[in-house]
């Protein structure tokens, strides 16, 4: 197996960043045949999500977390920002690994869909991502 950290910049705000690229480049380096590309976040307020960007499902995906998540004080989890402990719970919504066919060194993606990293955490700008490839 395979494996390599990247670090991404989410920044100070919400955000669902597309790691499909980061996906693609890293079977490309790794000479990847068939398999199962696994990728994972080592974080406690992170999660992954596989689903269509840019024609806003990804700012919906945001509000529908905002609704069953809001950032209010009602989290017993109270350190960080107001609302944090919301964050703490993605996780359990959105899991911190997702696990992708590989097929001819290429993700078997559906047309639409992309693999996102989703942070709500603003208090934590940068983001590690473990991509690991399982030859099969």
């Amino acid at each position: 197996m395979r494996s390599v950290e990247i670090q991404i910049r989410t920044g100070s705000s919400e955000v669902v960043y597309d790691l499909t690229g980061d996906c693609e480049r890293f079977l490309a380096e790794e000479g990847a045949a068939d398999g199962l590309l696994h990728v994972w976040v080592p974080h406690a307020t992170a999660g992954l999500a596989v689903l269509e960007t840019g024609a806003g499902s990804d700012e919906d995906l945001l509000t529908a977390l905002e609704k069953l998540l809001p950032h209010d004080q009602a989290w017993r989890h109270r350190h960080g920002t107001p609302g944090h402990g919301r964050d703490h719970v993605l996780p359990a919504l959105l899991p911190p690994y997702a696990t992708i066919p590989v097929l001819g060194g290429r993700l078997a993606l559906g047309t639409w869909q992309s693999i996102c990293l989703v942070d709500t955490n603003v208090d934590n700008p940068v983001r590690t991502v473990r991509f690991s490839m399982i030859g099969g």
